[in-house]
């Protein structure tokens, strides 16, 4: 998807726990270790964001884990399920992103990798070990999701 503005963007990213392990992709881009995820489009919220990016990049139906949504909302408003982080970095010179970080469990699916782009389940102890090079973000997010999602 093209860039919304030149100087920053809205994104969502997904921390995909299966069996005690969390999947993440090589970034054919940036040749980062990264959680699947992408630009938040014009037509959805970040929830949404997320289960496209999820699904278009690994194949899975998901789950999102997180707080509760307000019961009693009246019908003009709907209530969006907060992200387990935020945070805003810098994508490329003075371009940034704020990401909305969400944890989820699989649903459905198998996995298939988008353009046969390298994914690969990691296990805590293959995390902490951290032998190929992960930013330490991504290492802490991973780490995080392992203990919160069961």
């Amino acid at each position: 998807m093209p860039h919304i503005h030149e100087l920053i963007d809205f994104t969502s990213s997904v921390y995909i726990v299966h069996e005690g392990k969390v999947l993440l992709h090589l970034h054919a881009k940036t040749g980062k270790w990264l959680a699947p995820g992408g630009h938040i489009e014009p037509d959805e919220d970040q929830e949404q964001c997320a289960r496209r990016e999820a699904k278009e990049e690994t194949g899975f139906d998901v789950e999102l884990i997180g707080g509760a949504k307000h019961p009693d909302l009246a019908d003009d408003a709907s209530d969006l399920l907060p992200p387990r982080f935020m945070n805003r970095h810098v994508v490329k010179g003075s371009h940034e992103h704020v990401d909305h970080t969400y944890f989820a469990r699989v649903t459905g699916g198998t996995l298939q990798a988008e353009d046969g782009a390298e994914m690969r389940w990691f296990t805590r102890e293959e995390l902490e070990r951290n032998d190929v090079g992960m930013g330490r973000a991504v290492r802490a997010y991973a780490l995080t999701a392992l203990d919160e999602v069961r």
